[in-house]
């Protein structure tokens, strides 16, 4: 069977490729991201943060799928990492309407209303953070994160992080949460990668705001209208 690239394999002194020393692969880059609540208290969703690396080269888009569920008054995942060109589908699984729509000014659209066993879809094309919601369920938030490169991760819920096949150089590393909002740390990646990190994250001052629907209007009074 012909191999679809040329073999490689680590051995004590470095690695090897179809049976030659070869270049050392690209470094990991791992650390560990904390928010802070009011009360300093140690936030226990973590694990909705997402982690990026800016300056990397940017990838060419590639068709990708990616699902954000409707089900229950609520978009599961809450929040989601995709690189550009993903195209997300929102499939209804409610026995009532839903109308999802984002102003994000990197990629705004609207689906409007549609029933269960249905679903729509968003291709992103452009990095950025965009706000989803649904016109009809002022409670139901989203967010998709779009990155224009390979290097983005989701913390696992102890707030430990693993980026891999990081090449040597000069980033900024960033971190978002929905309440913390943005962090920036200038990284310096060496060929061997870059370990330990410490990310802290500051939501004590987090006010909640309700968002308004599509028209720019608040909702109705009364909430939701199923």
């Amino acid at each position: 069977m012909a191999l679809a690239g040329p073999a490689v394999m680590p051995v004590a002194f470095g690695w090897m490729r179809n049976g030659r020393p070869g270049p050392t692969p690209p470094g990991v880059v791992t650390g560990r991201v904390t928010v802070r609540e009011k009360g300093n208290k140690v936030a226990a969703d973590v694990g909705q943060a997402v982690v990026w690396l800016e300056g990397a080269t940017p990838e060419p888009s590639r068709p990708k799928r990616f699902e954000v569920l409707t089900e229950g008054k609520d978009f599961r995942p809450h929040v989601a990492v995709v690189g550009t060109g993903t195209t997300v589908g929102f499939p209804n699984n409610d026995p009532f309407n839903h109308n999802v729509f984002s102003l994000s000014a990197e990629a705004p659209f609207d689906l409007g209303l549609y029933s269960r066993g249905q679903s729509k879809s968003v291709t992103f094309t452009r990095p950025g953070v965009i706000k989803v919601y649904c016109n009809v369920h002022a409670t139901m938030s989203a967010f998709i994160i779009v990155r224009d490169n390979a290097h983005f991760t989701q913390p696992a819920q102890d707030g430990s992080f693993v980026l891999e096949a990081v090449p040597a150089g000069k980033y900024t590393l960033r971190a978002w949460h929905e309440r913390a909002g943005d962090v920036k740390l200038p990284i310096d990646v060496a060929p061997a990668g870059l370990k330990g990190l410490d990310v802290q994250m500051d939501a004590r001052g987090y006010k909640f705001v309700e968002h308004l629907n599509k028209f720019g209007q608040p909702y109705s009074k009364g909430g939701a209208r199923y």
